[in-house]
């Protein structure tokens, strides 16, 4: 499955793009949190918050776009997308989600970076009692939960699951190409000549305008096709295949460099979390 390319049914869901946004733009506490279902696949428009986000799926997979990239977020893991950020959301499958939104400078430390991260049991925990006792708690204890919920946020963990793209208009459509047909078996020569660079220059622009090479960003893009379907328990090996890669080994080898671990491992750990 692509990521440029999400499967959608002859009358897709489009959600509101922002279904509580009076509420959240209402609100006086530093933290609200609501929770989303989508049956099948679905599609937020672009739009912005001015507050900070973190999109938590509890099943399915979400895709967020941005002007500046594109980030994955499969089950329990989390997007914190900062205030202001103008994004769209495409949705895999049958998704819950719960998301907090943070008011900018809640606390201290609040990331300023769109980015992937893991889910701690505790911040699941928070999230979840935060959803629960609704926008309007405001009574001691949920006030303690929020503050709660707030601190943890910069303790969650990083994942490289976000795929940023090049300013340049013709780098950037190679990596389009790349992410609707990724295959491991494409090499940097091929790339530096459809964009009219020599080796060097390419690597060098590349990496000054994605802040990763080549290499990892390939790697990313993999990680990415894999994952889903990978969650929703595809072999391992055919989905290797699928990817170019020649063997189980080095398919493994790959994914455990990107996520830290091998993908039955990786994925058994997340279940268990």
């Amino acid at each position: 499955m692509s990521l440029s390319s999400i499967p959608r049914d002859p009358s897709p869901a489009v959600a509101s793009s922002q279904p509580h946004r009076a509420v959240v733009e209402a609100s006086t506490m530093p933290a609200v949190a609501f929770a989303h279902r989508l049956d099948r696949d679905g599609h937020f428009t672009e739009h912005e918050h001015s507050r900070s986000q973190l999109l938590h799926p509890i099943t399915g997979v979400v895709i967020v776009n941005t002007s500046a990239g594109r980030w994955m977020v499969p089950p329990d893991h989390a997007l914190w997308i900062p205030a202001g950020v103008r994004h769209a959301v495409d949705t895999i499958g049958r998704v819950e989600m719960q998301s907090a939104y943070v008011r900018p400078n809640a606390v201290e430390g609040l990331p300023d970076h769109l980015h992937v991260t893991g889910m701690t049991r505790l911040m699941r925990s928070l999230l979840a009692e935060t959803v629960r006792l609704g926008p309007d708690a405001a009574d001691p204890r949920a006030q303690l939960i929020q503050e709660a919920l707030l601190h943890e946020i910069p303790l969650l963990p990083e994942r490289p699951l976000g795929l940023p793209l090049p300013r340049s208009s013709r780098l950037a459509a190679l990596c389009r190409d790349f992410v609707a047909q990724p295959s491991a078996r494409v090499e940097i020569d091929d790339w530096a000549s459809e964009a009219g660079m020599s080796r060097r220059s390419f690597t060098r622009v590349f990496r000054q305008q994605t802040g990763l090479s080549l290499s990892a960003w390939r790697q990313q893009a993999c990680v990415m096709a894999a994952l889903p379907r990978l969650s929703a328990g595809e072999p391992v090996t055919a989905v290797a295949i699928d990817l170019g890669y020649e063997s189980l080994p080095a398919f493994t080898t790959m994914f455990s460099r990107v996520m830290g671990a091998p993908p039955r491992t990786y994925l058994k750990n997340q279940r268990a979390h």
